[in-house]
């Protein structure tokens, strides 16, 4: 096990060196910082000044190895429109982004894994035709039309959910958490129930399929016909090890929600990091681009590791050497 975490931490640290070498691609060939540090009506010698005092009159590799050095300490410039520092930035608005993202993957691995159950069970049965219909409507229909969608019916129609914003939130130590006000989860449900919808539809129709095949095995047959409850056989002995697969695309899934909830954030106006990088890339703040997509690798990174380790929990016939 300790070698095997050792391998994936060294190709975790490969892949992020690599982001790193994209972002700073991004960072110094895809526009002129100086122009934005500067302004547009800035003179030659004002631009001079900045680019001295930036560094940017350096090799490549002198700012590479610079970017590198910094990124490594959590330095990674500050915005050019607030002026702060744009890891603070992010990390600002991520327990937003991370407490939807949370609540969008809870709701979908329960509903996806228990609804998939039943329609493993009973797949012919007018329930489990109504659930497998309304998972291809999940899979079709995109995020922003299902956002809008529930906005005109809770909001609108309804009446009784908020259509923006986060509502009231509770400060504890450096978190900054909306879950333990009545608000914050009425303001939480239309935002997540959208994220949620594809992972749901997906979640359904692969513990459908896995357990579909896993119910036809013989040492399915061998437990009926042992009389053991159907609770047992279906839970313990079928869905269990139908979870490694399932598991696998939630951790995946979790992961995006994360990092890519911007249409999300952006219909429902939720204050996370989705919303303040379509903000960015609209103002060309490129240090908060960039340390967006180095935190997502980060995280995904991190996620993909930690879903592998369940692995061997799910199986014990696993082994890591």
């Amino acid at each position: 096990m300790t070698t095997y975490l050792a391998k994936r931490l060294i190709q975790g640290v490969i892949v992020l060196v690599l982001v790193s070498m994209v972002c700073f691609a991004m960072f110094r060939f895809t526009g002129d910082p100086v122009v934005m540090l500067a302004g547009k009506d800035a003179t030659y010698e004002e631009r001079e000044q900045i680019r001295v005092a930036y560094g940017l009159d350096r090799p490549v590799y002198e700012q590479y190895l610079s970017f590198l050095k910094g990124a490594m300490q959590g330095d990674f410039g500050k915005s050019y429109v607030s002026k702060i520092d744009a890891l603070d930035t992010i990390l600002e608005r991520f327990p937003a982004t991370f407490e939807l993202a949370v609540t969008a993957m809870c709701i979908s691995f329960v509903l996806g894994v228990g609804l998939g159950v039943i329609v493993s069970i009973s797949p012919n049965g007018v329930i489990s035709r109504m659930i497998m219909a309304g998972s291809l409507v999940g899979i079709s229909i995109p995020t922003f039309l299902i956002g809008i969608l529930l906005v005109m019916f809770f909001s609108v129609h309804l009446n009784i959910l908020p259509s923006f914003g986060r509502g009231d939130t509770v400060q504890i130590g450096f978190w900054r958490t909306g879950l333990l006000t009545l608000s914050g989860w009425q303001h939480i449900l239309l935002p997540a129930l959208t994220l949620s919808g594809y992972q749901l539809a997906v979640l359904i129709r692969l513990t459908r399929a896995g357990m579909r095949e896993t119910l036809s095995e013989e040492y399915i047959k061998t437990a009926w016909a042992k009389g053991l409850s159907p609770a047992k056989v279906i839970l313990k002995h079928a869905l269990r090890n139908v979870m490694i697969p399932v598991v696998t695309i939630a951790g995946l899934s979790f992961g995006e929600l994360i990092a890519f909830s911007i249409v999300t954030e952006t219909i429902f106006q939720w204050p996370g990091m989705g919303n303040l990088l379509l903000t960015s890339i609209f103002e060309t703040d490129q240090p908060i681009i960039v340390t967006y997509i180095m935190l997502a690798a980060f995280i995904i990174l991190s996620i993909n590791i930690l879903v592998d380790l369940l692995y061997a929990l799910l199986n014990p016939r696993i082994r890591y050497e």
